[in-house]
């Protein structure tokens, strides 16, 4: 059994046609009924219905999980079926929670599903979360994973954290009645555009279903009260080494918000805290973007412009802009880029969407390219408005 106490209490039976559904866990000694009674009467939230949210919404659903909250805003993208198995082709462009609560009623019918189509945010976080017992963390960006972590501090409740980015994966879970929080591990968010997303570094699809599956096993297991569930250890997955490691996280004594003194005893602005562009590259973008059609005038006139492309090589082979020169974001920050710069011309930079670009605009213009300017929306917005024919990603 767990060392931690199980999280919900027994429901009062199981039907027939739970019992025949659910045979293959009632068989197992440390499952059972009792473990599968507490199953049926726990309600779990699922942050996100995307790449994590997909395997782990599917899998709570067969397992019979009672009821299954389902925090999502999105709608589903073509871009999204190379992982996110829970939706597909005749979803596009339909609401992701709808479509994950199809998928979930076509897996198990009996599971009561509760959608909330909203972003989640300091507003809105505190009373969501107080209808749970569990909540599994599916998010991909730090300002709502901050978020979450603090609400569950708050509520005292466990969360199941999971995060992937190319082949690389890791997993914890977070209770801080019984170990660290997020913040002990990580306190501080990194700087702005110094993590990739998934948008811009890629994912391997099947990351989601390793990782996914993780995230639903610690749930069931702080569910039932069973197995050392990942508390104050970090479960690291390399998928191309095929290999797992655990690394011991100690609770923090002077963390922010699980401490001894804590500092942060309510919700703040998340988006501040974590900052989605640094402010040097806010500042160089402010008065110096400009919009794509902008951008085809000058090239259609030959304004003496030298257009360049900060994304990664593999990027510019998907799609490019025609006549940029591609020069990736880190020799600009190492340096290196502003040798290949020509004094004569004006110096225009894109990316894939605007916030790569504006980390290179601030240092060519702190090299003394004051006219220097970024293109807003990137690549994207290209596509979108200039070439449509061409494919975006």
């Amino acid at each position: 059994m767990s060392n931690l106490p199980p999280l919900v209490e027994p429901a009062a039976d199981l039907s027939v046609e739970e019992v025949r559904r659910y045979s293959r866990h009632l068989i197992i000694p440390d499952v059972g009924m009792a473990g599968q009674k507490r199953l049926k009467n726990a309600k779990v939230l699922c942050v996100g219905a995307g790449g994590l949210g997909s395997p782990a919404l599917l899998y709570l659903a067969a397992a019979g999980v009672g009821t299954l909250g389902i925090v999502e805003f999105d709608v589903v993208d073509e871009s999204n079926l190379q992982r996110q198995i829970i939706h597909g082709q005749s979803d596009i462009g339909r609401s992701k929670a709808e479509s994950a609560r199809d998928s979930v009623k076509e897996i198990n019918p009996l599971v009561q599903v509760n959608l909330h189509e909203e972003r989640l945010d300091s507003t809105n976080v505190m009373e969501l979360f107080a209808q749970y017992d569990l909540i599994v963390d599916g998010t991909d960006n730090f300002a709502t994973r901050y978020l979450v972590n603090d609400a569950c501090v708050l509520l005292n409740k466990p969360y199941v954290w999971g995060s992937i980015y190319r082949f690389d994966g890791q997993a914890s879970v977070f209770w801080s009645e019984y170990g660290p929080c997020y913040r002990c591990l990580y306190p501080e968010p990194p700087p702005p555009g110094m993590v990739p997303s998934c948008a811009e570094g890629g994912v391997l699809g099947v990351l989601c279903a390793s990782i996914g599956s993780i995230q639903v096993t610690e749930a069931i297991k702080l569910l039932a009260g069973i197995g050392e569930p990942l508390v104050g250890r970090l479960m690291i997955y390399d998928a191309l080494e095929m290999t797992y490691r655990t690394v011991k996280v100690r609770k923090d004594p002077d963390c922010a918000v699980c401490g001894e003194h804590p500092t942060v005893t309510e919700l703040i602005d998340y988006e501040a805290f974590c900052g989605a562009i640094s402010e040097e590259a806010a500042d160089a973008a402010k008065d110096s973007t400009i919009t794509v059609t902008q951008l085809k005038e000058w090239l259609d006139t030959d304004e003496k412009i030298q257009l360049i492309d900060v994304r990664e090589p593999n990027e510019y082979e998907i799609v490019n802009i025609p006549g940029a020169t591609l020069i990736p974001k880190g020799e600009f920050l190492m340096g290196g880029a502003l040798e290949k710069l020509d004094p004569t011309k004006r110096i225009v930079l894109h990316c894939k969407s605007g916030v790569r670009s504006a980390e290179a605009l601030a240092v060519v213009h702190a090299a003394g390219y004051k006219d220097a300017v970024h293109v807003g929306g990137g690549v994207l917005a290209w596509v979108n408005q200039i070439e449509p024919e061409k494919p975006s990603y």
